[in-house]
C-alpha cells in the first residue's frame, strides 16, 4: 500500500492502518525522540505524544513530499514542546557574546556515530537540542531561534559550546585510549 492510501485509511479510523503507520515509522522516530531526551523512558513518552500529535493532524499532510519527512518534522516539534514544557529550557542557557565564537572549530571524524551520539546525548539540555537541530536536523540558527523562542546569537552560542564540549570529551578519551599521550 503506498503513503497516500495508508493515510487516507488512517483517516477513515481503519484500526489496521493506523498500527501499520506506527509500527512502521515507530522505531526510527523513537532514535529521533532519544537524541533530544534524557533517557529512554522520556524518549518513549515523548514518541507517544508525537503520534498523538500525528494522528490528530495527518489530515494536514497534502501528500507533497514523502510522509516520512512530515512525521519527523512533527516529532521533532512535539519533542521540543515536551522540552519546553518539563525542562524550562530557556532558563538553563548559557550565553556568550557572538564574537567570541570561533569558526573553525571540527569535531574530529576518527569517533564512531555511535559513540558521538552518546557523547551528544550526555550534553546538557541546550547544548544538546540546539546541536541537533543545527547539525543533524539542519535548521538554520534563525529557524531554532524561532523553535525554541530564544535569539539566533543564543543559538549559535550554544551550538559552539556543545561542539567544544564534544571536542573536549573526544581529545579526553583519545588521551585515555591512548595510554594518556594525545595522538
Amino acid at each position: 500500500m503506498d503513503e497516500s492510501e495508508l493515510v487516507k485509511q488512517c483517516l477513515q479510523g481503519k484500526r489496521d492502518s493506523q498500527k501499520q503507520l506506527y509500527e512502521h515509522y515507530a522505531p526510527k522516530m523513537l532514535g529521533v525522540c532519544y537524541r533530544y531526551a534524557y533517557s529512554r523512558e522520556e524518549a518513549e513518552d515523548f514518541l507517544q505524544e508525537s503520534f498523538i500529535v500525528i494522528f490528530r493532524k495527518l489530515h494536514q499532510w497534502k501528500g507533497e513530499g514523502p510522509l516520512g519527512a512530515w512525521i519527523r518534522k512533527v516529532v521533532v516539534n512535539t519533542s521540543l514542546n515536551c522540552i519546553k514544557a518539563r525542562h524550562r529550557f530557556t532558563e538553563n542557557m548559557n550565553i556568550i557574546p557572538i564574537d567570541h565564537i570561533p569558526d573553525n572549530t571540527v569535531i574530529q571524524n576518527d569517533v564512531s556515530d555511535k559513540e558521538l551520539m552518546e557523547l551528544v546525548h550526555n550534553l546538557p539540555i541546550g547544548y544538546k537540542t540546539v546541536f541537533n537541530l543545527y547539525a543533524i536536523e539542519g535548521y538554520s540558527h534563525d529557524e531554532i531561534g524561532k523553535m525554541l523562542d530564544i535569539k539566533a546569537g543564543t543559538s549559535r552560542s550554544q551550538f559552539t559550546r556543545a561542539r567544544e564540549m564534544l571536542m573536549k570529551k573526544i581529545n579526553s578519551e583519545k588521551i585515555e585510549s591512548n595510554g594518556g599521550q594525545l595522538r
